[in-house]
């Protein structure tokens, strides 16, 4: 089996570029690029997997993190859940200040992937700079803040563990009814470490969205419960944006408006 011997910050970014969306019968890169900010805990190592990747996974320069990954969600929104951006941060404050953007993430059911950094998987040279841990367990740091606001949450202390991480995180990712914010939390010692990953992980792969048909049973009691109801009421969520549904519109014409007292019954329905 070919291997390709890449540091565990290089097979990750190397991943990420190849996967791949269909939209409009195109293909096109799942990930739009990459929010950054580089310091403690993700500057030596994922700074520079992604300053050699180059436009194949483009860089973009944040000044706050909570912000970029907002900004992150709102391209997830735009792109109706076909594509994304990433996240990556130092650890400490910087991963914690993406916390509630992963919040909004998670109960809206938009993907976003956050690479937080993490402390040194090694402990020797901890507490060191702004990093947050807990001083009487060293298994916790905070990005085990993340862990009740992502779908999917993983911290690699082993290089051969991206192989199961990564394509798990994305088919939380790219799965309609699981989707929403996934975090890889990456000590930063272990970004640097060298490992002969399988030359296939890093194939290009294309990601449709799965689309099952809705059950006949379902729609048939729906249709029922609107026929015989004297003023229904129909709240769609954002699964008929995603399902790409946001176009259709009903032929009936709208009855009129209930005049409020005192004022001049509508003579016809206002224009959509």
């Amino acid at each position: 089996m070919a291997t390709i011997r890449l540091t565990v910050a290089e097979a990750t970014i190397r991943f990420l570029a190849a996967q791949e969306t269909e939209i409009d019968g195109r293909r096109v890169p799942i990930f739009g690029g990459v929010f950054a900010i580089f310091g403690h805990g993700n500057v030596a190592g994922l700074g520079p997997a992604l300053q050699a990747a180059g436009k194949r996974l483009p860089t973009f320069r944040a000044h706050n993190e909570q912000a970029m990954a907002l900004a992150a969600i709102a391209y997830a929104k735009t792109h109706a859940r076909r594509r994304m951006m990433a996240c990556t941060s130092s650890i400490g404050p910087g991963a914690t200040n993406m916390v509630t953007a992963a919040a909004v993430a998670h109960v809206n059911r938009l993907p976003v992937l956050l690479l937080p950094g993490d402390v040194f998987a090694d402990r020797r040279p901890d507490p060191v700079l702004q990093q947050v841990e807990h001083f009487g367990d060293p298994t916790i740091s905070a990005n085990d803040c993340f862990r009740p606001v992502s779908r999917f949450f993983d911290r690699i202390t082993r290089p051969e563990q991206l192989l199961h991480s990564l394509p798990a995180a994305l088919r939380v990712l790219t799965d309609p009814a699981e989707c929403g914010p996934a975090t890889i939390a990456l000590p930063q010692d272990v970004q640097t470490e060298a490992y002969d990953f399988p030359a296939g992980f890093f194939l290009r792969r294309l990601h449709r969205t799965r689309a099952p048909e809705a059950d006949a049973r379902a729609i048939a009691d729906a249709a029922e419960a609107l026929r015989r109801a004297k003023r229904p009421l129909v709240i769609a969520g954002g699964g008929v944006k995603y399902a790409g549904a946001e176009a259709a519109r009903s032929r009936r014409p709208r009855p009129a408006r209930a005049a409020w007292p005192g004022t001049t019954p509508a003579t016809s329905a206002p224009s959509a």
